[in-house]
């Protein structure tokens, strides 16, 4: 295999940049309040963007900063604002796909990188060509490419011009995520991070003279998801990538959980390793990718058309994080914060950074004066417990449970 590419992960607020760098990121994608294709991930104000920046750069983790949304008249007019505020702050790329937000990017944020987003459409070499041309250091190429396609524009492309491509995470039934029908339905405007996802809903008929009476439409006894799509996974897959030319594997997920951007980047972070290494991977961490909220998998376009998905719209969800490590000393004695209730007696599994995940019968717990606890219920509060071994801070505590909607 050729260069290691980065493994480029989510952040969307400070505990899923925390996690996703200390489970082995390269790099960390986020948002400010404005100008981010994600309005309900949490994102970073202003002050928060300096010490987002700061602690990955202390860690040797680089920080991408999505202003991808396709700014209006009053939107454009703030904007040189805050690049200028990116561009201090020490971010090292921004991702954009307006022309007029990369062109002020240029101007307004001379020390930042520019990366053209996914919501470009870029799916040729001419396309990718004339970016580059035009001052960009990376292409996110639309995620409707197959493999073969990629390395048609790698080949086509000026060496020094970097691909980065989306390679697990959610997918949009729409061309690159462009898409009006969140907007009609909702007011929630995709093209501002506010996708309300109507593509997922499950669709009824009704006739116009007989209100109230919906007639299913039906591909099977679960109904029909006309506009569904499944996520994507290529953790099977990483030789085939790395082999393509890409510089970059983007993990999607600003809007999930701390625990999906831990887990999917330590699951990454090992099969990338061993692709590396030239090892078959490490079956340990290849099963990680289960046990986060997910549709059902398939490969995207990568080698040809994955087809419609006409079952459910709804997430597997098998495993509930019920508490983080914050502290613990060589002999296993444990300083936890509570996520989700959870008692004495449970059995629950662990997986922190570079650490296997391993099962335990709960132990009793103690609260921060020592005294015993039969349950711990209160999100957020400090208890202590007792671990089989000494693991690090920022090791999770989860728990099998079915979550999945019904």
């Amino acid at each position: 295999m050729g260069n290691k590419p980065e493994l480029l992960a989510p952040a969307g607020d400070m505990e899923r940049l925390r996690l996703a760098v200390a489970y082995g990121a390269d790099a960390v994608y986020l948002a400010g309040t404005d100008f981010g294709m994600r309005a309900f991930a949490g994102n970073f104000t202003a002050e928060e963007l300096y010490q987002a920046v700061a602690y990955a750069h202390e860690r040797g983790v680089r920080v991408h900063c999505t202003v991808n949304t396709m700014p209006r008249n009053d939107e454009i007019a703030r904007l040189p604002e805050h690049l200028e505020r990116l561009d201090d702050a020490g971010v090292d790329a921004l991702i954009v796909a307006d022309l007029g937000a990369f062109t002020l990017a240029g101007r307004y944020a001379p020390h930042c990188q520019r990366h053209i987003s996914t919501q470009a459409s870029i799916c040729n070499y001419e396309t990718a060509r004339a970016w580059y041309d035009l001052g960009a250091s990376r292409v996110i190429l639309a995620r409707e490419l197959s493999l073969e396609e990629i390395r048609t524009i790698r080949d086509r492309t000026p060496a020094a011009l970097e691909l980065e491509a989306f390679v697990h995470g959610a997918m949009c039934v729409s061309y690159s995520g462009r898409c009006l029908l969140s907007n009609y339905m909702t007011g929630r405007d995709s093209s501002r991070g506010a996708c309300a996802q109507p593509c997922r809903y499950h669709y009824a008929l009704v006739e116009e003279k007989r209100p109230g009476e919906y007639f299913p439409i039906e591909e099977d006894a679960q109904g029909s998801y006309i506009l569904n799509s499944r996520d994507m996974c290529m953790i099977d897959h990483l030789d085939d990538l790395c082999a393509a030319g890409l510089s970059s594997l983007k993990l999607e997920g600003r809007a999930k959980s701390a625990y999906y951007a831990a887990i999917v980047t330590a699951a990454y972070r090992h099969c990338l390793d061993d692709a590396a290494a030239g090892r078959p991977a490490d079956p340990i961490w290849r099963d990680e990718v289960e046990h986060v909220s997910h549709r059902p998998y398939s490969t995207g376009f990568y080698y040809g058309a994955p087809g419609q998905y006409y079952e459910t719209s709804r997430y597997i969800r098998n495993w509930q994080v019920v508490a983080l490590v914050t502290d613990c000393d060589a002999t296993g004695n444990a300083i936890l914060s509570l996520r989700n209730k959870f008692r004495s007696g449970d059995t629950v599994e662990l997986v922190g950074p570079d650490t296997h995940p391993f099962s335990m019968t709960v132990p009793e717990l103690t609260d921060e004066a020592g005294e015993p606890l039969s349950e711990v219920r209160t999100p957020q509060m400090v208890f202590h417990m007792k671990l089989p071994r000494f693991v690090p801070a920022d090791t999770l505590v989860r728990h099998a449970v079915e979550l999945s909607a019904k």
